[in-house]
């Protein structure tokens, strides 16, 4: 089972999704709805041996599966993990567990076509971190599209329509210049190894056209300013469970291309335009968010608030050239890019249970208008304890997990920049400010309408669902380091690869 245990992660959940299908139309919601939960158990529960059996003092890739695929171009199903992939992969199966979980009253429609669209979006994100062969992971990457489009198109709100193809023709667009680098790559090395890539040597001239072409990928589905403006419209109109997915996994998708192709593959060029992602990142940071306190929409709040806190992972990241430049210290550098990961982990705790909360608010009452409500506390003092603590997480309070990610990060940075981690620092004033003016409307003061009386508070699996998500943002804030061990060694690998000069004169 070892040796195929990565296989079965992908493509359990993949059939599953199939399986799901036959269960037909909505007379068999049920049916649906408990294998898709079993289907994403039996997932997540695959991760236990996957994590025992992972040795997190080796940097080279673990559980490896290779087979050839189109041998006339050297394409392989070729899969594998280091410290980064197995942290998302465990993350996703978490995820998906939730958004089963969370999904299992307020979706009443098409409910079958539904999990399966959720849990062939786990298989193929798994894929996306396990993949090896950049061909494969360009199939898993493209293939996810499709079940997200579905969902925001099927179960979305008003807009939908829009939303979905604004979603789809952005990160399409970005995946197709990725394609073309790829291709360049695999005519420098003789195959789509993505370790392969890692050998090659470039001129600077081919390592910023690369650059630019990976960072056009990455940065929309980041994503990072201006190319953000599909984030909030794809949020505000997706069902709760896609909303999760989009906070939780798909945005982090992102930041691990650049972790895994453009700083070990172009280094050079990550160097010399560093300062592109940092002050991108800061802009993110400062001005979205500004923008997200003006707000009036629950979702759109929290989706401004997601590019702000991504801003902080991808200046985590590039933040490491500066640093080793004004330090010479590898500490500070490791700290810079373990902080950037455990944020990514962090925002996906508490950004996806506020979208979760806000979905069952707009279930109850069809509004996410923050001027709708008021007083939710007097009628739901369970939800209101429950979206407290991921207010406070996404704030950055000590003891929760959104201290940990920034912290290392802001620690880490203003040993190279007092400025840039000063500009960086000012997220914890404006998180604070947009997200509790947010909570005092929404859940304190007397109930604001007839409305709000009627709410009935949370019991049974939303209890549950709040509980798992609670306690991983309390875990990971108090021991951040049973993630931090699971990275330590590859992050160190990934700096040595990266920190290196691979130019090659023409």
């Amino acid at each position: 089972m070892h040796n195929i245990l990565l296989s079965l992660l992908i493509w359990i959940p993949i059939i599953g999704g199939g399986l799901v299908l036959f269960t037909g139309n909505d007379k068999n919601a049920k049916q649906a709805r408990v294998i898709g939960l079993i289907v994403s158990c039996l997932t997540l529960l695959l991760c236990i041996p996957l994590v025992r059996g992972f040795d997190p003092h080796i940097y080279t890739m673990q559980f490896r599966e290779t087979v050839v695929w189109i041998p006339a171009y050297n394409i392989n199903y070729d899969i594998g993990i280091d410290g980064i992939s197995l942290t998302l992969i465990l993350l996703t199966a978490f995820t998906t567990f939730i958004v089963i979980l969370s999904s299992w009253k307020t979706i009443r429609i098409r409910v079958a076509q539904f999990m399966a669209a959720f849990l062939i979006m786990q298989g193929l994100m798994i894929g996306v971190f396990a993949a090896i062969d950049s061909i494969l992971f360009y199939v898993f990457w493209e293939g996810i599209l499709i079940p997200m489009y579905l969902s925001i198109g099927i179960w979305g709100s008003v807009n939908r329509s829009y939303a979905s193809i604004k979603f789809f023709l952005y990160t399409f667009f970005g995946s197709a210049i990725m394609l073309v680098a790829l291709l360049y790559l695999y005519s420098q090395s003789g195959s789509f190894s993505i370790l392969s890539f890692y050998e090659v040597k470039l001129s600077q001239s081919a390592q910023n056209w690369i650059f630019l072409a990976f960072f056009l990928a990455f940065a929309v589905k980041v994503p990072m300013w201006p190319v953000h403006t599909w984030l909030p419209d794809a949020h505000t109109e997706a069902p709760a469970g896609g909303s999760v997915v989009l906070a939780a996994l798909m945005l982090k998708m992102g930041v691990y291309g650049f972790l895994r192709f453009s700083l070990p593959i172009v280094p050079d060029a990550c160097r010399s335009l560093d300062w592109l992602i940092i002050l991108l990142s800061l802009i993110a940071i400062a001005y979205i968010g500004l923008v997200a306190i003006a707000q009036q929409d629950m979702k759109k709040l929290i989706a401004y608030s997601s590019i702000a806190h991504m801003g902080f992972a991808t200046l985590g990241c590039f933040m490491i050239f500066k640093i080793i430049d004004k330090t010479g210290n590898l500490g500070d550098a490791y700290m810079s890019l373990e902080g950037g990961m455990v944020q990514m982990i962090s925002h996906a705790f508490s950004s996806g249970a506020m979208f979760v909360v806000v979905g069952i608010l707009y279930d109850k009452l069809h509004t996410r208008l923050i001027g709708d409500y008021g007083g939710v506390a007097n009628k739901m003092p369970i939800l209101a304890a429950f979206f407290m603590l991921f207010a406070m997480a996404n704030v950055g309070l000590p003891g929760t997990s959104g201290f940990v990610g920034e912290f290392m990060v802001i620690l880490s940075g203003i040993q190279a920049s007092f400025w840039i981690t000063f500009f960086a620092a000012t997220t914890l004033i404006l998180s604070a400010s947009y997200t509790l003016w947010m909570y005092k409307r929404v859940f304190f003061g007397k109930v604001a309408n007839d409305n709000v009386e009627s709410l009935t508070d949370i019991r049974g699996l939303d209890i549950l669902v709040f509980s798992l998500l609670g306690f991983m943002t309390l875990f990971l804030g108090i021991y951040p380091q049973a993630v931090l061990n699971l990275l330590h060694t590859t992050i160190g690998h990934l700096l040595d690869i990266s920190t290196y000069t691979k130019l090659v004169s023409l």
